[in-house]
């Protein structure tokens, strides 16, 4: 199948480019326009996405080529365009920088098999001529690079038209504008990258000052032609065929400030194979959903939330409980944490939790893993049967003294292997964060779980 789609992917040299600030601003500036938006990002991110929500008012989607083939994530860009008169793409990292020292799952990568036109973020800041090396070396390290225009990041007004011409001059690309230092619209940092969105003070007043001054500084008209210059997007399309179920499974999913990190299309995967998800929250919710026969705990913040979760003592008991009955549950990280008998916060101090893994979840001083890894089930569980293989993702600072053994993760292009994850026939519960609409029978396996539970 082929379909238009008007895209640009945004990118940056490195991380903390302004690859984000950036992009929700030219969101924010198109949807003042009255264009109708998808946006997407590259790699594993959870946070990044939470923006791009809150400025087009839907659902932002991931785009990896560690965890999906090539075709998927064109098929994933064709759906989402079909309702857009445009895509947003944000990069990851460098452009360049993939798996390990590779270019693989890059920005890059994606921006290629896509037929994506770049635009370079470059930092203006403290630099004249050797801006245009920089831009050189990125247009030059790889044919084709994909980039297909410049914008200049922390410049002054006054700079910026010299840089331009220089910048086209020597490197022969066009820039399509600068950002200037914008005063309070700055994304605060924390240990796992932005603060989440709802944690932002007057975002969409932010939001709209940076977009009130990208139609001042930026080409927003020349963007806007250089996204129609993309090439129709190929690709052909995967149906999937919801299981035949006796019963809807109603799954509960944690979802508020210590529970967010969810990949979109794995929860719209879930509904499509006949799931009915209902959203609570650990932090003020008494009571799992009524009905739940499934329980989904994502990653998050629970590490800044124990004084909340510790004390809502009959939620705690509920879900232990539901586990000790059998309810199919996942948890991936920050549920997983949630689910020790302990977990320590920030200030060091030890809080009681769901007790259903035997042990306590520690802060350490730096980060514990990082980065793909892929997980090979080494017994038949809720997810995947014995020596089957799941791509997964890992960025933590907290460890446990109950990690698990149930799965070997193997990081790629590297030697490095641990043991990790708990798994039974009810349940999947580690640190590994997975990507389970790319791997559909799993979610299958998940849903057909939960409908039996109800039963």
């Amino acid at each position: 199948m082929k379909t238009k789609a008007p895209r640009l992917l945004i990118c940056a040299p490195a991380s903390g480019g302004g690859k984000t600030t950036f992009t929700c601003g030219l969101l924010q500036a198109f949807a003042n326009r009255g264009l109708r938006l998808q946006a997407c990002k590259c790699g594993p991110d959870y946070i990044d996405p939470m923006f791009h929500r809150e400025v087009i008012g839907a659902d932002s989607r991931n785009l990896d080529l560690f965890f999906m083939s090539e075709n998927q994530v064109r098929e994933l860009v064709a759906g989402g365009a079909r309702e857009a008169d445009m895509t947003v793409i944000e990069g990851v990292m460098g452009y360049y920088d993939g798996i390990a020292v590779s270019d693989e799952a890059s920005a890059w990568d994606v921006a290629r098999a896509t037929g994506t036109p770049a635009v370079l973020v470059v930092d203006g800041k403290g630099r004249a001529r050797s801006i245009a090396a920089e831009v050189l070396g990125f247009l030059r390290f790889r044919n084709p690079s994909g980039i297909a225009g410049v914008v200049i990041n922390r410049c002054a007004p006054m700079l910026y038209p010299r840089l331009k011409e220089l910048i086209e001059q020597e490197c022969g690309i066009r820039a399509y504008g600068y950002v200037p230092v914008l005063q309070d619209c700055s994304l605060e940092s924390r240990h796992l990258g932005l603060v989440t969105a709802s944690e932002v003070a007057d975002l969409q007043v932010k939001l709209n000052k940076i977009a009130t001054t990208f139609e001042e500084t930026i080409d927003i008209d020349g963007l806007l032609e250089l996204a129609g210059t993309a090439p129709e997007l190929s690709y052909e399309e995967n149906a999937l065929n919801p299981p035949s179920l006796e019963h809807a499974p109603r799954i509960a999913v944690a979802h508020d400030d210590a529970f967010c990190f969810y990949y979109s299309d794995t929860l719209r995967t879930m509904e499509h194979l006949g799931a009915e998800l209902v959203n609570f929250s650990p932090l003020s919710d008494a009571h799992l959903p009524e009905g739940a026969s499934g329980l989904y705990l994502g990653g998050g913040y629970p590490e800044l939330h124990c004084s909340e979760l510790s004390g809502n003592t009959t939620l705690l008991a509920e879900i232990r409980e539901a586990a000790e009955a059998g309810m199919p549950i996942i948890a991936e990280c920050g549920g997983f944490m949630f689910l020790h008998e302990e977990l320590e916060d920030a200030e060091g101090r030890f809080w009681p939790m769901v007790g259903v893994i035997p042990g306590r979840s520690f802060k350490t001083p730096r980060l514990s893993r990082f980065g793909y890894i892929d997980i090979e089930a080494k017994a038949d569980n809720l997810l995947c049967g014995v020596g089957d293989s799941l791509p997964a993702h890992e960025f933590h600072y907290w460890d446990s003294d109950a990690p698990g053994g149930a799965f070997r993760a193997q990081k790629p292009q590297s030697p490095l292997g641990w043991e990790c994850a708990h798994a039974t026939p009810t349940l999947y519960a580690g640190y590994p964060h997975l990507c389970l609409h790319a791997c559909p029978s799993s979610l299958e396996r998940f849903v057909r779980a939960c409908a039996q539970y109800h039963a």
